[in-house]
């Protein structure tokens, strides 16, 4: 099995699991602060590391509830985020995913994205992106002329006070060309590699982050320009993330974060 197909396994086993719970009474896992996990972030995660521990025992793991695990340093490590939207499905709203990805090298080389109640797996390995949906797989295409941009409005903010995601959707500019959303952090990543979205923006540190490493690899893989908040690679740092459809949306959109930081434009 090719690490990519193994990431769709283990994506797909953890999305049962969180269909299955789905509408449940909701245990609740306090983290820190408002964070929280529920039963079905932790019996998600058990199975996704079944998955691939059986199928790559030498692999070291980095998963959201139960930290690290594997040889120290080790080239190859998978990112495990069991459930992304804690708080949509602890509310009863279906706007979440299960991201696994494999980070070989210093680079995101496979990565699976499942969402459990659309049936819509997306992934990406040896350069190319796809979503698959009752095993058959369709290219994908991102599309500028959907005037819709996901913000996420979720601390902690890497790169505050300087920028504030409140300010742009107070912008008059912004609010001219664009649309405001806020769903869901993984979803709204991949309605932009699908042609859903225009962009997605977000001020989050995305080192060795599990809620990121997937689906920004989905979204490269798929031809969308990927930076940070400045235009650096989004890995520099706490760069933030600004992924577009295309160059001129992408360019617009670093127009106006420019704005809010010192001798940005105005």
């Amino acid at each position: 099995m090719s690490d990519a197909e193994l990431a769709i396994a283990a994506a797909e086993a953890g999305a049962a699991v969180v269909r299955a719970r789905f509408g449940q009474p909701v245990e609740l896992h306090a983290k820190s602060g408002r964070d929280f996990a529920t039963a079905a972030d932790l019996e998600a995660e058990k199975v996704i590391l079944d998955v691939l521990r059986s199928a790559r025992p030498g692999d070291a793991v980095l998963a959201e509830e139960s930290g690290g695990g594997g040889e120290a340093g080790a080239d190859r490590v998978w990112l495990v985020d069991p459930l992304c939207g804690t708080h949509n499905f602890a509310a009863r709203t279906p706007l979440v995913a299960v991201n696994v990805a494999l980070r070989a090298g210093g680079e995101v080389t496979a990565a699976a994205s499942a969402d459990p109640f659309s049936g819509e797996t997306y992934w990406t390995g040896g350069g190319v992106a796809r979503v698959r949906v009752d095993g058959t797989d369709r290219p994908l295409t991102p599309d500028a002329t959907v005037p819709l941009v996901e913000v996420n409005l979720e601390p902690p903010f890497a790169n505050g006070p300087g920028f504030r995601a409140t300010r742009l959707l107070s912008d008059v500019a912004f609010n001219q060309r664009f649309g405001p959303r806020v769903t869901s952090t993984t979803l709204a990543l991949l309605w932009v590699a699908d042609g859903r979205r225009a962009a997605f923006l977000s001020d989050s540190d995305l080192r060795d982050n599990v809620h990121y490493a997937g689906p920004v690899a989905i979204c490269r893989a798929a031809g969308c320009v990927v930076t940070g908040l400045r235009g650096q690679p989004p890995y520099e740092g706490a760069a933030g993330i600004v992924a577009s459809a295309d160059q001129q949306t992408h360019d617009a959109l670093l127009a106006l974060v420019a704005k809010q930081f010192p001798g940005g434009r105005q």
